[in-house]
């Protein structure tokens, strides 16, 4: 096997995570908005089984035992599901990372993300443990989606193949700005996973305006505390409405200025991209956010049905995959190796 030849495995692989990961994030929103997230109120098992199954026969033991917690199967299932996907994923990552070691000495072999990527990965387990064990701390559990979104982020970028030449001058600006228009993505996700662990996402019933207003009642000081203390049971949330309020109309507003941002940053790309991937690229990002906008507005119409809601989680993963090739195509091919 010849060194371009082991590269291009190497590649191949990323890519089969990249999609497994990206399951695992839509999964992860499946079973967050489906209340399932203490579905398994202990880790890595449930109720100290592998299987939900193996707790039915044993449920009214187990309900005396977690009084607070009762056994729902379907619950359990939904949580388990997403365990099994998401170590599935781990192991995967662990043989990239044995690959790129095998590997180490094409020069083309990216060695030191690859070890990124699994220490990524080590932390992402550790915030799955607390999410259940800290009842669903809406820290926590944002935390876990950023974590989420950087595994499928690395594991893209891993996949793709960087162009081999240098920049011009014009594509190196659009490269600033869209460096600036990441970090305001990252953002964006993190309000909202923040709106979502929180309960928000139905605290404006219409749109564009909130409960008919340009600016609602909204309790800023309670929206955004990040540590409340421990023992605090987070599922249905804690906050009153004005702070519910505040969370999600700066999502809302945020949004509006990511658009604006991405669309910026897509016009540019392609007027100014000097290769077809990275005009590609730029239809990518522009088409990526006009999806994430239409099904966040029809989320509100149509009045949150559960498969929208996961849907809204994908369309994220796909803005920031999106921004991922953008900036791997406007990036010289040693960087980030």
């Amino acid at each position: 096997m010849t060194a371009s030849t082991r590269l291009t495995w190497f590649r191949r692989i990323a890519r089969a995570a990249a999609v497994l990961a990206f399951v695992v994030v839509v999964v992860g929103a499946w079973v967050r908005l489906t209340n399932a997230g203490l579905g398994c109120p202990d880790w890595p098992g449930c109720y100290g089984h592998i299987s939900p199954a193996q707790v039915v026969g044993e449920a009214a033991t187990i309900n005396a035992e977690y009084p607070d917690r009762p056994f729902d199967y379907q619950k359990a299932l939904n949580e388990m599901v997403h365990r099994y996907i998401a170590s599935t994923l781990g192991l995967l990552i662990i043989g990239l990372v044995v690959y790129s070691v095998w590997n180490r000495r094409d020069p083309g072999q990216p060695r030191v993300l690859p070890w990124v990527l699994l220490g990524t990965v080590v932390v992402q387990g550790l915030l799955g443990m607390w999410t259940v064990t800290l009842l669903l701390k809406p820290m926590i559990v944002t935390l876990h989606l950023l974590g989420g979104m950087t595994t499928l982020s690395l594991l893209w970028w891993l996949s793709l193949s960087p162009e081999r030449r240098d920049l011009k001058a014009a594509e190196r600006r659009v490269r600033r700005l869209a460096i600036v228009a990441m970090v305001f993505v990252v953002a964006q996700v993190s309000l909202g996973g923040w709106t979502s662990t929180n309960y928000a996402a139905a605290a404006c019933p219409d749109f564009p305006t909130c409960q008919g207003s340009w600016w609602p009642h909204m309790d800023f000081s309670d929206a955004f505390v990040l540590w409340r203390g421990l023992g605090i049971d987070y599922q249905g949330g804690v906050l009153d409405a004005p702070a519910r309020v505040a969370i999600h109309y700066t999502h809302r507003v945020g949004a509006l200025l990511v658009t604006i941002l991405l669309v910026s940053v897509g016009i540019a790309a392609w007027y100014r991209a000097q290769t077809l991937p990275l005009k590609a690229a730029a239809v990518a990002v522009l088409a990526a956010i006009t999806l994430q906008v239409l099904i966040g507005m029809n989320l509100i119409w149509q009045g949150w049905p559960l498969w929208l809601g996961t849907a809204h989680n994908a369309g994220a993963a796909l803005v920031v995959l999106s921004m991922v090739t953008l900036l791997r195509f406007l990036t010289p091919r040693t960087a980030f190796r």
